[in-house]
């Protein structure tokens, strides 16, 4: 049997920001796809139940499929008013145990998840070595050497360019390759190597095509100087492989303070 929510018909539309947080490894990223399993179909089929109407919910970005994420926002509207804990708790019933409804967040009508986000944070993890445990959440690197010194010099770098073109899939329609990075930098503690980086922006592949370019610094096969070409060349053949997808994280989404609506 459906679950049934309790609301009140409303003269206008409310718009809510939904909190997400998945593990991306048993899906085909977030956005819908029409053979596979993704997030956001899930989401809208929970929530659609629920209200007992179609509900598409517009997402801040999408990830690729085996991407994970710790907080993604996806913002949706209605014209009932509803008990933000009720529906968060039946929601999370109806999904599979690997996707949590973190908050629900009543905003102002005109905001948009994508547009307003003022910038976007990932984590890639490495595991140096191996660990059962985190196969579906690190890239494990076994017995290579990495100069995570000068990995780091190559990642400040990022910091002085805004064209990425060269770290972007190929045949992205995109309108500008441009992205402001803010901070780019690796930490490594306890064998875990993480590459922390904040943008206004990603270009689709971006992260995974910049620690599989930076791994190569690590390595030595790539130069400093190399690098700074590299990303002058705005061609993704001069830069290195993609990492694999399980060891992305988006981590955070930010948005001014005044899309929310303080009840």
């Amino acid at each position: 049997m459906p679950y049934i929510c309790s609301h009140t018909k409303l003269a206008f539309q409310l718009r809510y920001f939904i909190e997400i947080a998945y593990k991306g490894t048993n899906f085909h990223g977030w956005q819908y796809q029409p053979n596979a399993v993704a997030v956001q179909e899930l989401i809208n089929k929970a929530l659609s139940l629920i209200f007992k109407r179609n509900i598409d919910v517009v997402g801040a970005g999408r990830t690729d499929a085996g991407v994970h994420a710790e907080q993604l926002f996806a913002h949706l509207d209605l014209d009932e008013d509803f008990n933000i804990d009720e529906v968060k708790y039946k929601v999370n019933s109806l999904l599979p145990k690997d996707i949590v409804i973190l908050n629900i967040l009543k905003v102002i009508p005109e905001a948009h998840t994508r547009f307003d986000a003022l910038s976007r944070t990932y984590e890639y993890r490495i595991f140096c070595g191996r660990n059962p445990f985190l196969t579906e959440t690190t890239w494990q690197l076994i017995n290579k050497k990495l100069n995570v010194d000068k990995m780091n010099e190559a990642a400040k770098i990022l910091l002085t360019y805004t064209n990425f073109k060269c770290f972007s899939r190929s045949n992205t329609d995109v309108r500008t390759y441009n992205c402001d990075v803010v901070k780019a930098e690796w930490l490594y503690t306890n064998q875990l190597l993480i590459f922390h980086i904040t943008a206004d922006r990603f270009l689709r592949n971006m992260v995974r095509a910049i620690v599989g370019t930076l791994i190569e610094v690590g390595t030595g096969k790539t130069t400093i100087e190399e690098f700074k070409k590299i990303i002058e060349s705005e061609d993704r053949r001069n830069a290195g492989p993609s990492a694999p997808a399980q060891g992305l994280f988006l981590t955070k989404v930010s948005y001014p303070k005044k899309v929310f609506i303080n009840e």
